[in-house]
């Protein structure tokens, strides 16, 4: 039963010693398989080889414009991503065939220190980093950073209600539906109905462990297949 109020009302339970928390900075993020760095215009290059190749027109469906067609429009958009309250990280693979190369990117969005929620948000893999262990990483060490160095509650991920491999990939990675924000914006001249996922900080110890179970060197056989799916860890 939730605790009454002097005026009988339910509250929500009391949070111990709570003070808002510290914003994120652009730091340095080391993994087995992925390092996640401050995006800079140093990195323009060779993402846009990683994500504006012929065959990347999907990988841009559900973001806010339509694949860059050049170098200039690609740095056009990364940089207005610099100049937004959010703080943009560039993905670089530790293996594979484009291992240490930027090959993709991923944003802090909403970042509200005083409540301790962050979400992750923008994410852009290449076709080389989509299903490796470093796209797992990637996201795992956000959150950690989240969780236990800055000491948020609440990590969020959201997406276009179609998309459907990054509603599955919510769902793999532990994230709790939330519900659907109806007609939350236009993107590219179309509606966008918007689903909502969460990790809180209760949650925090059992998604990490099933992701540092997935991650293990063991989980992988010598040609980098697991043994054991994210999903059947938890």
């Amino acid at each position: 039963m939730p605790e009454l109020n002097a005026f009988g009302q339910s509250v929500g339970d009391v949070v111990p010693g709570w003070e808002a928390r510290p914003a994120p900075a652009p730091v340095t993020l080391e993994g087995r398989h992925v390092r996640i760095v401050p995006l800079d215009s140093v990195h323009y290059a060779d993402l846009f080889e990683a994500v504006c190749g012929p065959e990347d027109d999907a990988l841009w469906t559900y973001r806010p414009i339509a694949k860059p067609t050049s170098l200039a429009g690609l740095w056009m958009h990364l940089a207005g991503i610099l100049d937004s309250p959010n703080l943009t990280y560039t993905l670089v693979p530790l293996e594979g065939e484009r291992a240490g190369r930027p090959s993709g990117i991923a944003s802090f969005y909403r970042i509200d220190p005083q409540t301790g929620q962050v979400e992750v948000a923008g994410v852009l893999y290449g076709r080389t980093l989509q299903r490796t262990r470093a796209a797992t990483e990637a996201v795992h060490l956000l959150m950690r950073h989240a969780f236990d160095d800055l000491g948020y509650r609440r990590f969020e991920w959201k997406c276009d209600s179609l998309n459907e491999p990054s509603r599955r990939a919510a769902a793999r990675l532990g994230f709790t539906y939330e519900g659907r924000f109806r007609n939350h914006m236009v993107t590219q001249g179309r509606n966008r109905d918007t689903d909502w996922f969460s990790v809180t900080d209760g949650e925090w110890p059992q998604v990490r462990a099933a992701h540092e179970a997935w991650l293990d060197p063991d989980n992988f056989d010598d040609e980098g297949r697991q043994r054991t799916s994210l999903s059947s860890t938890r």
